[in-house]
Order: C-alpha cells, then sequence, then structure tokens
C-alpha cells in the first residue's frame, strides 16, 4: 500500500456502501477500516472499549463503531444507514454502512443510490444466500458503476483457496446475469485484519489488493459516458436590487454533463428554447459549470420557469411523457397495487400520478419474472406502469442516473413508498405531450 508520506496535491472523493446478510460481519468490517486506517478518535475507541468491558468481551467489538443507536448496540443488528466519513493521503471517503436484514433492505437502496462502489459481504460458511441476492440485484438495478464481494471469515474456514473462489464464482455468475459489469472478490477477515488495510499472512495464495488498497485505487467519476447535460431548476432568484434591478437567474444543482455561456437550452416540459447568457457560481461569474456545481443560470429570453422545470441542451433534451415504464424497488410495508393513488417526485418536480399495472416481480432465485403478481410487498423488485397528471421530462436510468430515478410517495401522508428507475421506452416516444393526454384518469 501506497504510503502516508506521499501526499497528492489534490485527493478525490469516493462514496461507496457496504452492504451484506445478518452476521456476515459488514459492521465490523466497517470499524476495522476505520480502526486499521487511524479513522477513529481516542474518545470514540475509548466508548467502544467501555461498552465491549460491559458485554463480557475480552478485545474491542469493532461494530460498536459504526452501530450508533442504542437498538442496533443492544440487539447486535445494523438497522439505521450510518455515514461514516474518513480519509487517507490518496483519498477522501463517505462511507454509507447499511442494514443487512431484510426488513431493512429498502434503507439500502437509500445508501447505493448515491454510490460508486458497493461492497458486498458474504460469509465464507454460509455463501451466497437470498439476501446477497438481493443486494446484488439492488446494486445491479441502481447502477452501482462498481461492486466489490468482500469473502469474510475466512479465518473460520482455515483460510481456504478453494472456498474463496467458489464463493466468488458463483456470486460473481449471478452479477453478471444482473448485468454488472465487473466484480472484484477480496479473502477478509474483518475479525482479524486480514486483507482489509494490511496483507494477509496466512493467504499467501492471493495475489490482489486489500479491501483499504482497493478503494484508494479504484477510479472514481463514473457518470454515464455521453450523459447530455440536464439542470433541475430549484429556485428562481430575483433580488430586486439598485445594483441589479433586471437580474433574473435559475438556481439549482447540475444533475450532469455541462453547460457553456452561449449554448442553446430548451426549458422542458414547456418546450421553449433560448440561450445561456451567464452563469454565476458563489457570486462569481464563469464560462462553464459541470455537474455537480450548484450554480445560477441566467438566460436571454424571458421564459416563464418555475421550481420542477429542467433545462436541457437543445439537440439532447430528454423526451416529455406522462406513461413511465420503470424498475423499482418497493420500500413501504403497505404493497403498492394497481389503480393506487400516488405522487410521483422526480428530480425536483413533484406531481400526482396512478399506479396502472404492475406487469412482474423479479424473482431472486433464478432473475425470472413472475407475471401479473397483482401487487409488490416490501423490498420487492419489479416492473410497474405509471401515468402522471402532468408530463415529466425523464430519461431512461441506463443513460443518467440523477434525471432516471424517482420516487412514489404517499399523498396522504408523505411516506416513500417505492424507489423507481426510469426505462428505455422514452427515446422513442414523441417529445410533446399535450396536458389533455391526461384527461379521463381520475388523478
Amino acid at each position: 500500500m501506497t504510503g502516508a508520506t506521499e501526499q497528492p496535491a489534490v485527493t478525490t472523493l469516493l462514496r461507496f456502501a457496504t452492504a451484506g446478510s445478518v452476521d456476515d460481519g459488514k459492521s465490523t468490517l466497517v470499524g476495522r477500516l476505520l480502526y486499521d486506517s487511524k479513522s477513529v478518535l481516542a474518545d470514540q475507541l475509548e466508548a467502544v472499549e467501555a461498552a465491549s468491558v460491559r458485554r463480557g468481551q475480552e478485545t474491542p467489538d469493532l461494530a460498536l463503531l459504526t452501530d450508533g443507536l442504542r437498538a442496533e448496540r443492544e440487539q447486535g443488528i445494523t438497522i439505521d444507514v450510518a455515514y461514516r466519513y474518513f480519509a487517507t493521503a490518496r483519498r477522501r471517503f463517505i462511507l454509507a454502512d447499511t442494514p443487512g436484514h431484510v426488513q431493512y433492505t429498502r434503507n439500502m437502496v437509500t445508501g447505493a443510490s448515491t454510490a460508486e462502489l458497493t461492497v458486498v459481504l458474504v460469509d465464507a460458511r454460509n455463501g451466497v444466500v437470498e439476501q446477497t441476492r438481493r443486494h446484488a440485484a439492488v446494486a445491479a438495478l441502481l447502477r452501482v458503476p462498481l461492486v466489490v464481494l468482500a469473502v469474510n471469515k475466512m479465518d473460520l474456514v482455515g483460510y481456504a483457496e478453494e472456498t474463496f473462489a467458489a464463493v466468488a464464482d458463483e456470486f460473481t455468475a449471478y452479477a453478471t446475469e444482473l448485468g454488472v459489469p465487473e466484480v472484484t472478490a477480496i479473502p477478509i477477515s474483518a475479525l482479524k485484519g486480514d486483507n482489509v488495510v494490511e496483507p494477509s499472512r496466512h493467504m499467501d495464495w492471493y495475489g490482489g489488493p486489500t479491501i483499504l488498497e482497493h478503494l484508494e485505487s479504484v477510479p472514481v467519476g463514473h457518470e454515464q459516458p455521453g450523459c447530455p447535460a440536464r439542470f433541475p431548476v430549484q429556485y428562481i432568484i430575483r433580488p430586486q436590487t439598485p445594483e441589479h434591478p433586471d437580474y433574473r437567474g435559475y438556481a439549482g444543482q447540475m444533475a450532469a454533463g455541462s453547460f457553456s455561456v452561449g449554448q442553446e437550452v430548451v426549458v422542458l416540459p414547456s418546450g421553449r428554447t433560448t440561450t445561456i447568457t451567464g452563469i454565476d457560481l458563489l457570486g462569481e461569474s464563469r464560462d462553464i459549470a459541470r455537474s455537480p456545481q450548484s450554480v445560477t443560470l441566467r438566460l436571454a429570453d424571458q421564459v416563464d420557469i418555475s421550481r420542477g422545470d429542467l433545462i436541457a441542451p437543445t439537440a439532447s433534451a430528454p423526451a416529455v411523457t406522462q406513461d413511465v415504464e420503470a424498475t423499482v424497488c418497493h420500500v413501504a410495508d403497505r404493497p403498492l397495487t394497481p389503480g393506487a393513488r400516488v405522487l410521483i417526485k422526480h428530480a425536483t418536480r413533484t406531481v400526482r400520478a396512478i399506479v396502472k399495472d404492475i406487469p412482474s416481480r423479479l424473482t431472486l432465485d433464478d432473475l425470472s419474472q413472475c407475471p401479473t403478481p397483482g401487487s409488490l410487498a416490501a423490498n420487492d423488485i419489479g416492473q410497474v406502469v405509471i401515468r402522471t397528471a402532468e408530463p415529466l421530462p425523464i430519461d431512461g436510468y441506463a443513460g443518467s442516473r440523477r434525471t432516471g430515478s424517482f420516487l412514489l410517495i404517499d399523498p396522504a401522508d408523505g411516506t416513500t413508498l417505492t424507489a423507481g428507475m426510469a426505462g428505455h421506452a422514452f427515446a422513442e416516444q414523441a417529445a410533446e405531450v399535450s396536458a389533455e393526454d391526461g384527461e379521463g384518469w381520475d388523478f
């Protein structure tokens, strides 16, 4: 591993998530990663040591570094997504430690939705189990660019190479069927520290990187190739001061791609075209805005724009549609059924919608589709067809994670029901949809 004395001028940031079945050692891995990379404060370590003594343990339980809720510590399971921030000489990290229990698969969707890499843990003694397959399916569904398989508890199987190879082969074959482009498999013992930060002395047959070495060296910035610029409008800025009597700007975060001054753009869903005359970033003018910068755009024409509109390049604008076909992960306890009236939140826009149909549900064992399931229960992954009350400018999720994703929300109490990833049907649809197309539907 690169020595700590080699401090680069600029360090990059990697967002990654961990996932694994119950008792696969996920929290222990995260704790070991923080402990061995010297990212734990002294008072945190003292609290963990004291808690471990109270539980009758001779050595510190590193899982307690991440299980922050009292219920998590008492039950010995991870319930909530725990975010940890740490850094090495080579890179900064935002880590989302997600729960392993099937009841909290929904929390993994939250943690993995913004991740560039997911570490999936497997107990070497148990191999690939149903929850492992579910986590792999969620990672593939969310298009997480990089997947690491950490085969844990190798110390309990005698550090056997054949055990590691069998688990790695089974998981890689399953992930490939799901569409995961590449899996990096690493044999570890989170409890003993083998191949987490330091190379293992017990597995000389393994010549690959440790977990930390891989995290430090893997390429980052995995925006989909060729993803066009997308700018969801969050706020309209009209200071109307003597210094800026005519200023009108449209503030938000670049969801993808880049814009430049002088570029022709279209405002959706209205379809009005105009030109970017200025870009402001932190009070200073810029020629170019790039994802994920938060900027203010100034436009040549007085176009009617409000929160929820999307600004895109005229030549590569998304289709505008009221019929959304998508793959979803249902996260609410109440089942999702055809005919359900919901709110759909897409980028900064929220509109009313109806679930028209649920054509199929994914069977995790063999990746087959169960046709017409009638409903989706909590943690189910399936296909849905949604009709919106107003047109939405929406990309296919495969082309843009930010503007191809959405949430379904209960209009009565604001509960998040479903996380959705739009399909590919939109490129062939007409770019203009009239409001009258929604008539006849009781939203």
